[in-house]
């Protein structure tokens, strides 16, 4: 029988004692989604020495952000339980750079992830016009030292070939560098990666203590490369082709036996097939020296993504998955980082209403249960730890509380970090659940319900809002929604769904591939069945039902608009696609991303139908989006504000597509939009 640990009462006075147990419920203003969190994108080190998140402004709290340290003592009881521990540093944003994510290393070092407004012109780097200029965000990364006294750029200068001066203003207007591997078994170096639109991807390896830089691996825009988190070494590859007129894509693993990278010929897929094969990790012996086969994530065999072993040396796959869920994917595996047990697995995550983790090794599945106990109906998550588990950094969330950040001592204490959100009245808050009901076709579409709080069964809310996700290649979850589209229309007696209709990724391969060609259709289709589903569970009365959705959710409200019969009485579309013809036309700067999903956008275009509009729309859109330009939003409602009265265009100024590049300005108008429209036109 498993342990459980002693800390269910300690966790409550700490929630208790930091304002997360609350007693009113009303309304919740828009600022309180609106302005920034006071805390996000915690981690700590590997050795556990500091922390590292983006904080608040001390300056301008509510405006800006600013990059957060924390020097930790060695010694555990030298950490202060009694409160929120202090940072040690902190450092604001300067000039026109925003910080929105952190990541804590190792030797006290630490990177820092920046967007900034831009406006010129981009001579083909990057999303946005190839010709005159171009209002968007650009991204970059900074190396920050001890004590974040010093963020320096980590620029492409360092390149040891293909160097020349496009290739540098590439890299300044769109490069990416990201985290391959913080190489725990190595003291000093990190693998890092840098990404332009001109030259795909090149591979360093860092040296934290002196900033070297030894170039490893280029990969091409049709290139991927998997790279060892024990050596550094490249293990995989993965290559697309064009053959026959079919793209195909080859695999190819480290074969222990041969000694060398092999193409894996069971490996290899059309791409029209579309099938995960992600490769997890090596197998490792009880010796924990690799096996030389590999954990692979795929639905090639099953619906759901399951792990099944694979030995490159016989080209086969295990007859069973080793690890599967009956009713989700699996979305990885969490290997050990200790030198004496590397490799070994502790674990696995699936995706249901929230990821969960599901542990393997006793010892960190009793942490798990020990927290689960003492953060009930919370969603708790192991982020980092050290190699003896004596501290471990942990966060607490749920569709009904923004994020809390903690460290776990010795396996008996709780040290408070801090909240997200600290102002947030949680039981104002509408909590989610996964619900499925059933498409005209018979499809099951799984579904995640916020009802308002408070709610008691038999009673009939406010009114209800639909509301598709983006992508459409992506899924929901039912944690914490920092936009305040669910909980702060909850918080007004709203019950909001968000339909994970076909062609969303997450919820089975026949589910995914179900949406292709079917945009504006079939797709649809599952959001109306999901509005007359709500009528007939007798939440809400067939003329209360609005739909709101941001990106392809944009796409979804624009086409609801022009779709007969609609059973919504208005629609709210942010950054959509209007034109599908045009969208064809220039689908993103990726290629890859072109080769992979852009022959499965096609469907009902709404501005072929401008003509059929029959309820009103506001739709909100920001002028540095180039991931879907403003003209999508602007040509549609030049098409229809004379047909269809009470329709609204706003346009938000430097707003860019994804969430690092809103400001809490924009936030705020949209929520007043929303509620404006849905109460005076809707």
């Amino acid at each position: 029988m498993k342990k459980r640990l002693p800390f269910a009462a300690l966790a409550t006075s700490v929630l208790a004692s930091v304002g997360i147990l609350s007693a009113a419920a009303d309304p919740i203003p828009f600022d309180d989604f609106a302005r920034q969190p006071d805390l996000s994108s915690v981690s700590m080190s590997l050795e556990g020495d500091m922390l590292v998140a983006v904080v608040a402004d001390p300056d301008d709290p509510e405006n800006k952000r600013a990059a957060a340290y924390w020097d930790l003592p060695a010694d555990n009881a030298d950490i202060d339980t009694s409160g929120p521990i202090a940072p040690t540093a902190v450092t604001p944003t300067t000039g026109r750079s925003k910080f929105y994510a952190a990541a804590a290393l190792k030797q006290k070092k630490s990177l820092w992830f920046t967007v900034q407004a831009y406006t010129g012109a981009l001579m083909g780097c990057g999303e946005g016009k190839t010709t005159g200029s171009t209002k968007k965000y650009i991204q970059k990364v900074y190396m920050g030292n001890e004590l974040i006294r010093k963020i320096d750029d980590l620029p492409a200068g360092r390149t040891e070939i293909g160097g020349n001066k496009m290739l540098e203003r590439c890299f300044e207007l769109n490069g990416d560098t990201n985290l391959v591997s913080v190489l725990p078994l190595d003291p000093t170096d990190v693998i890092l990666a840098r990404a332009t639109t001109k030259d795909g991807t090149s591979y360093y390896r860092h040296n934290l203590k002196t900033g070297a830089e030894e170039f490893l691996y280029k990969a091409d825009d049709v290139d991927q490369f998997q790279i060892s988190s024990r050596t550094g070494e490249v293990f995989a590859k993965t290559r697309l082709e064009f053959e026959d007129g079919e793209w195909r894509q080859y695999v190819s693993l480290y074969d222990k036996k041969a000694g060398e990278i092999t193409k894996e010929d069971a490996l290899t897929s059309e791409i029209k097939n579309r099938y995960t094969l992600d490769i997890i990790g090596s197998e490792v012996d009880e010796n924990y020296e690799s096996t030389g086969r590999y954990y692979i994530a795929t639905d090639k065999f099953t619906d759901k993504v399951s792990i099944f072993i694979y030995d490159p040396s016989t080209d086969e796959f295990s007859s069973d998955p080793v690890l599967a869920h009956p009713e989700f994917n699996i979305t990885g595996m969490t290997f050990s980082q200790r030198e004496e047990d590397y490799g070994r697995p502790l674990g696995f995550s699936y995706a249901g209403a929230v990821v969960e983790d599901y542990w393997l090794d006793s010892e960190m599945a009793s942490i798990q249960q020990g927290l689960d106990a003492a953060y009930p109906g919370k969603n708790v998550n192991l982020q980092d730890w050290t190699p003896d588990r004596s501290r471990i950094l942990f966060s607490v969330s749920g569709s009904d509380m923004p994020p809390a950040y903690f460290l776990l001592l010795d396996k008996s204490k709780v040290a408070i970090i801090g909240l997200s959100r600290p102002w947030m009245d949680m039981d104002s808050l509408g909590k989610t659940e996964l619900v499925y009901y059933s498409a005209r076709d018979g499809l099951q579409i799984p579904g995640l319900l916020t009802l308002p709080p408070g709610y008691e069964e038999g009673q009939k809310v406010r009114g209800a809002i639909i509301h598709p996700h983006g992508g459409p290649w992506a899924r929901d979850y039912a944690g914490f929604d920092s936009s305040g589209w669910t909980g702060y229309f909850a918080s007004r007696g709203y019950a909001i769904l968000q339909p994970q209709y076909r062609g969303s990724d997450g919820w089975g391969r026949k589910l995914w591939l179900a949406g292709d060609g079917e945009w504006g259709q079939k797709m649809q289709d599952d959001k109306d069945d999901g509005a007359a589903w709500l009528v007939e569970q007798g939440y809400v009365d067939a003329d209360k039902i609005a739909i709101h959705g941001y990106s392809y959710g944009g796409f979804a409200a624009i086409a609801a608009s022009v779709r007969p019969n609609s059973p919504y009485q208005c629609a709210v579309a942010g950054a959509g696609v209007a034109n599908l013809t045009k969208l064809g036309n220039s689908w993103g700067s990726s290629r890859i991303q072109r080769i992979f999903q852009g022959n499965t956008v096609t469907g009902m275009d709404p501005m072929q139908n401008v003509d059929k509009i029959n309820i009103p729309i506001l739709l909100y859109h920001g002028d540095y989006d180039v991931r879907v330009p403003l003209w999508h939003s602007r040509d549609f409602y030049n098409a229809i504000k004379t047909r269809m009265p009470g329709s609204k265009l706003v346009v938000l100024k430097q707003m860019g597509h994804q969430s690092n590049k809103w400001l809490p300005e924009h936030k705020e108008r949209v929520l007043k939009e929303m509620e404006d429209f849905l109460v005076n036109v809707c």
